[in-house]
């Protein structure tokens, strides 16, 4: 029998010679009055096309254009277009430039970003970047999506709680950056100038609050030091426009020490654009000016919003705002025409770079991709593949799993995401091509008993536990599949707390108590978890994180249960103990502890109490072992000839990075992986630095990672290199980066080598 995923791909192919193709945006051959203009020439330099539409185009026309929903302009031949779209993990319905149905039914749904941030696998981001934009593409040429997508969500994963921290990559300003730039060179392809689709790094800057406690993102004004600002939160943004060669990034609603970040000219002008040299446009995030003019009231009037936000650097208005007041604005003299143009020229770039000028999109490249291409066999794999990585294995006493065909023939399957399909998925997500559910994977390895035990996620009542305990009772093996959902985290939604909702614990240790067999239990959730209880309950044997796994979850979640794959996921977040939280304000932005006011400090780099499970933590089936097999112990820094050194005493030396000749100054390792157990595995190899000691320096800080595969009794070496500018470098509380002179010791896994970073001169600066 064919199983869902199978109907709708033979469907897609059925309906794929009856998709019908889009009409060009703009440049039509066929119209005679336009096509033949200026811009419309292929052959002609993108800057001097758009420079002559501007010239064609009415103050009221480019007002218009300014917005997500920008006018058609039938005079010069093009037709209105939605900015709008998202592909956080696939194609996706939020957002009004995206629709399914008819020949695009749904399209692949991948893990969560959480998730897929769990495999630190670069080059799995960017090969669900290239699929997305494939099935971007195939719908865009049907005209069901846009081409301009609002994806991906780099924001920091500061606090356990923040509702969103499921779309992100994780609390590690290294692995956002990197996954970043890996996933948006998926999205945008390699042709340079030209762009396969636009994407955008969101949402500018340290946004991470969404309502907690009375306070929501739309009021919210982020008080961050200059130190946090530059070592934390606007890292994976740099690495986006500058590693990635994003087409967009997007300003967010909060201020940010008293600016809407959105009507900031040093967050846009000067940094993005200026600082980073970004490549494209800038969007606001949706309806963001009008929300700093009619919450927060940052300006007195609206032609003052509108002119603000221009000025500083916004090319775009996701909402009406801009259309709205613009011109009034340049009436009044608060804004010029030649601001406009700048804006536009930005957008229209971007459309040109897309091919939408172009004429017919089937004549172009990637005209060719249709329905035929979305929800393939290969694109539904990857989804699989992409969540098997993801699976966290955090506990195996004795060791439990995997559970063996023979002695485990019926399962007990009991949770409210244990049957979960549309849970999958996470949130931002669009109509899957199908969904394999725990209970659905488990079942093709075993006989199952299904009982939810509790109704929802919310699990108000003990109502269903009897039928659950008696299942536990009577199967080889009890898998008990918990956790969150959009109703306990979400966008608009912070958590409250870090335990399971309602009786879900009780549920578990009641199970747990009567199972005859191994108690599995498996989490579901975007952010972490206090299962304390569960880590230290010797009658629960094991504990599986799977995030938000994506269509494909159940299968790769029945995978790793029966030891199919060899999990290979490692946290990408801190999971803290509930006290953690008890007192500490979301609203506090700070990520360093202050032990004079009785702050902990945030994420791995900077807090050092009591966790539940750290940052990077991950089993495997088998046991790898780490040598360093050749690395320096000492590296010459050298200074870039503009400035002279100085002495400086030993506890106090550094290097500016804007003093050192950072373009090739690498740190290469070579390190043996050895496979000394019984199972092949993927090991995820993470790289620490603890730098000198000093009250700049966190307590440790990611500074490379990589995946290698090693059979079962073998060996791999692994080369390493780490850019001693970008990742050996701390933040001082003026936000100037400096690299610390004297020991640096890395850390992987057990080992530890000690390097020291010297200036190649006598001496170093210090001013």
């Amino acid at each position: 029998m064919a199983s869902p995923s199978q109907i709708i791909t033979l469907f897609l192919l059925l309906l794929g010679a009856f998709a019908e193709a889009r009409d060009p945006f703009a440049c039509d051959p066929k119209d005679a009055t336009t096509s033949n203009l200026p811009f419309c020439r292929v052959s002609m330099p993108i800057p001097a096309r758009v420079k002559d539409l501007l010239g064609r185009l009415t103050l009221q026309e480019k007002v218009r254009l300014l917005v997500n929903n920008a006018i058609a302009v039938p005079r010069l031949g093009i037709k209105g277009y939605e900015w709008w779209s998202e592909a956080l993990h696939g194609v996706s319905n939020v957002g009004p430039g995206t629709k399914f149905g008819g020949a695009f039914p749904g399209a692949t749904s991948f893990p969560q970003v959480i998730t897929t941030a769990a495999s630190f696998n670069a080059t799995l981001w960017e090969a669900i970047g290239r699929v997305v934009s494939d099935e971007a593409r195939a719908m865009y040429n049907g005209g069901a999506a846009g081409l301009t997508y609002w994806s991906p969500n780099v924001n920091i994963f500061r606090d356990p709680r923040w509702g969103r921290g499921q779309e992100t990559p994780g609390e590690d300003p290294v692995v956002a950056g990197t996954y970043a730039a890996s996933y948006v060179k998926g999205l945008q392809g390699s042709n340079g100038e030209r762009l396969k689709v636009a994407a955008c790094c969101k949402h500018f800057t340290a946004y991470d609050l969404d309502n907690w406690n009375g306070v929501d993102r739309f009021h919210f004004n982020a008080k961050v030091s200059k130190q946090d600002i530059e070592d934390t939160f606007d890292v994976p943004f740099k690495m986006c426009v500058q590693d990635g060669n994003v087409a967009s990034v997007m300003c967010s609603y909060n201020q940010v020490n008293g600016v809407p970040t959105c009507a900031d000219p040093n967050l846009l002008k000067k940094t993005v654009r200026g600082q980073w040299k970004l490549d494209g446009y800038i969007v606001s995030d949706c309806d963001s000016v009008g929300v700093f003019y009619n919450t927060q009231h940052y300006t007195s009037t609206p032609e003052e919003a509108a002119a603000d936000a221009i000025k500083a650097g916004l090319d775009l208005d996701c909402g009406p705002f801009l259309a709205q007041y613009t011109e009034n604005a340049v009436t009044r003299g608060l804004l010029n025409e030649a601001d406009v143009n700048s804006a536009l020229t930005n957008t229209l770039t971007v459309q040109m770079r897309l091919g939408m000028f172009d004429g017919e999109p089937s004549a172009q490249p990637f005209g060719n991709l249709g329905p035929k291409d979305v929800c393939t066999p290969a694109h539904q794999q990857l989804a699989l593949e992409a969540a098997r990585q993801g699976v966290v294995l955090l506990k195996n006493h004795n060791p439990s799993l995997p559970l063996s065909h023979l002695r485990h023939r019926t399962v007990a399957v009991i949770g409210p995401n244990s049957n979960a399909t549309v849970t999958m998925i996470g949130n931002y997500a669009g109509v899957a091509c199908g969904y394999t559910s725990p209970l659905q994977g488990i079942g093709n390895y075993a006989k199952t008993i299904h009982q939810m035990g509790c109704a929802d996620v919310a699990c108000a009542d003990d109502t269903l536990f009897s039928e659950a305990i008696n299942a536990a009772r009577q199967a080889d093996a009890t898998v008990l599949v918990m956790g969150l959902d959009q109703s306990i985290e979400a966008e608009f939604k912070d958590r409250t707390g870090l335990l399971l909702p309602g009786r879900q614990q009780e549920l578990v240790s009641k199970v747990a108590l009567a199972s005859k067999g191994p108690t599995i239990l498996v989490l579901m959730s975007g952010g972490p978890i206090d299962v304390s209880f569960a880590k230290n309950d010797p009658r629960i044997g094991s504990i599986l994180w799977a995030g938000y796994p994506g269509q494909a979850g159940g299968a790769a979640i029945a995978d790793v249960l029966f030891g199919t794959t060899n999990p290979e996921g490692k946290l990408p977040m801190t999971w803290y103990p509930q006290g953690y939280v008890s007192n500490l304000l979301m609203t506090d932005m700070a990520m360093r502890s202050s032990p004079n006011r009785n702050y902990p400090g945030r994420t791995y780099r900077f807090y050092k109490g009591q966790v539940v499970y750290p940052f990077g933590h991950g089993l495997s089936y088998t046991n790898f072992v780490h040598t360093i097999a050749s690395a320096p112990t000492v590296v010459s820094v050298p200074l870039d000839g503009h400035h002279r050194s100085g002495n400086a005493t030993i506890s106090g030396k550094w290097i500016k990075v804007n003093h050192a000749k950072c373009n090739k100054l690498t740190v290469g390792l070579q390190v043996d992986v050895k496979n000394t157990g019984s199972k092949d595995g993927t090991h995820t190899m993470l790289v620490f630095s603890t730098p000198p000691a000093g009250h700049w320096a966190p307590n440790k800080q990611l500074v490379a990672f990589a995946k290698v595969h090693v059979p079962a009794g073998s060996q791999e070496r692994v080369g390493i290199n780490i850019h001693v500018c970008k990742f050996l470098s701390v933040v001082d509380q003026s936000g100037v980066r400096r690299i610390p002179i004297g020991v640096h010791d890395l850390h992987i896994g057990g080992v530890k080598h000690s390097l020291s970073l010297q200036p190649a001169t006598l001496g170093v600066i210090k001013t």
